[in-house]
């Protein structure tokens, strides 16, 4: 009995056998590093448009909303079908596998048309509802048409890199994130400034080197499933839209696709709270976003190690690996925030030095980036949390702490800050939002703890997850 044991746990993923703390580091470094590299090629791009002129800048951080937007939905998708990918690959249910791939893989090409007639027909009209500067609006609707109607390469690639992540090929993440990103470095100078012969594109050059990054990668996590994911079989019958697993992947996808979404409508409406002030206040706020991916990124990238391992001892039944997981998550997570915290505490004025920051830009930014700083460590923790609810299936709680953060309580405080006519108190509106889902979050681990992480593994699990949704 013992050697058949042992031949059933040598089959098995490692996800259901790996000691924790070395699976979470295993799966999440590969992850956290290609995250990283991702945000390293978002600032870059900031970097060089800042040479252009500070409009340009500008007009890249307005566009901020619409490239959350996609990625809102873009990753929001992949986040249900990793989840009902990785919790069918715990129940050994290889046809429910297959067909949440070939599904995914639909739904992605779907999300990438609506995106194709944003980029062909309300590029101005998005910019114009925030400024009436000319050239603000003419950068902006250079960059992101491109970013819009090229963006297949981006959905490509999430969803390829997410099947990856969904059978714990980490690895291979990093692999094609790290070439997309060092090409998207490489090709920003030479499309923005017209070096090596090419003519000098500006904004649009930026735009230009971000999608063929974007491509490049997609391209290769598609050759590397057909090699290597050997887990996952798609077939033409795999292809076919398959009404119930669509509704399994949008059941935990659609909450988080609008919280993330909701992010879009926060920057929206802080851009249109900022620019009363200056176009410069608007720039530091997207300078902000671009270094703060330097700080949550990692966490994310962590988040994106941990989503399958969470999905799959749930499917297995395996509580204790479940509550281990979520611990280890919250730690690490908690540990970078600190670090940022830091960061952004001690040295704000030479990170807003590598966007050639005026004195006025140097002024409101370094308030800024104090005073937002000190949300990292609340984020942290709510973020983890946020993974355990769409792990167990109860992403709607994601979505309503989500809701809370940012509409309910961030944008109306910031309004209201910005009635003293002092851009500096702003800021405060982020601490203030971060405090506020916290104690939400508490209240709904609590709950989800009692209703559901409590009784892994027995029977009637899934129908409390169920309830839970429902209620």
């Amino acid at each position: 009995m013992k050697q058949e044991d042992m031949m059933e746990q040598t089959r098995e993923n490692k996800m259901g056998v790996m000691p924790v703390n070395k699976l979470l580091i295993t799966m999440s470094l590969p992850m956290m590093a290609s995250m990283l590299v991702q945000a390293l090629y978002n600032v870059v791009d900031s970097i060089f448009v800042s040479r252009i002129n500070e409009n340009a800048l500008t007009a890249v951080s307005l566009a901020f909303p619409i490239q959350t937007l996609m990625v809102a939905v873009g990753v929001g998708t992949c986040v249900g079908i990793n989840a009902v990918l990785s919790k069918a690959l715990g129940e050994k249910n290889q046809e429910v596998v297959n067909k949440t791939a070939g599904n995914g893989m639909l739904l992605m090409a779907l999300s990438y048309l609506v995106f194709l007639m944003v980029g062909l027909f309300a590029t101005k009209r998005f910019y114009l509802s925030q400024t009436d500067d000319a050239q603000i609006v003419q950068y902006g609707c250079e960059y992101l048409s491109v970013v819009c109607c090229l963006s297949f390469g981006m959905f490509t690639q999430f969803t390829f890199e997410r099947l990856l992540q969904s059978t714990g090929k980490t690895f291979y993440i990093m692999v094609t994130q790290g070439i997309g990103a060092v090409i998207n470095i490489i090709l920003d100078p030479i499309f923005i400034f017209g070096l090596l012969g090419m003519p000098r594109l500006g904004v649009r050059g930026a735009a230009v080197a971000t999608v063929i990054g974007q491509i490049t990668a997609g391209l290769l996590a598609c050759a590397i499933n057909m090699k290597k994911n050997d887990e996952i079989q798609i077939t033409g019958q795999a292809l076919k839209p398959d009404v119930e697993i669509i509704k399994l992947i949008y059941k935990i996808g659609v909450p988080s696709i609008i919280m993330q979404a909701i992010g879009s409508v926060m920057t929206y409406g802080m851009n249109r709270i900022l620019i009363t002030f200056s176009s410069t206040a608007t720039a530091v706020f997207g300078v902000y976003f671009k270094l703060q991916s330097f700080i949550f990124m990692p966490v994310f990238g962590m988040n994106n190690g941990l989503v399958p391992i969470l999905a799959y001892n749930y499917g297995a039944g395996k509580k204790d690996r479940f509550t281990d997981s979520l611990k280890c998550g919250v730690k690490y997570a908690i540990g970078i925030m600190v670090i940022g915290l830091i960061i952004f505490q001690t040295i704000p004025d030479m990170l807003l030095r590598l966007f050639d920051a005026s004195d006025d830009m140097l002024a409101i930014g370094e308030s800024a980036l104090r005073t937002i700083s000190y949300s990292f460590v609340f984020a942290g923790f709510g973020i983890v949390c946020g993974t355990a609810f769409q792990a167990l299936g109860c992403a709607t709680y994601s979505m309503m702490v989500s809701i809370a953060r940012q509409l309910v309580v961030l944008l109306p405080a910031a309004y209201l800050l910005a009635l003293s006519g002092d851009v500096n108190q702003v800021w405060w509106a982020f601490p203030i939002a971060e405090l506020m889902s916290l104690l939400m979050t508490i209240i709904f681990m609590v709950r989800i703890n009692r209703r559901i992480i409590r009784h892994i593994g027995e029977d009637n699990v899934s129908g409390n997850a169920i309830r839970m949704e429902e209620t």
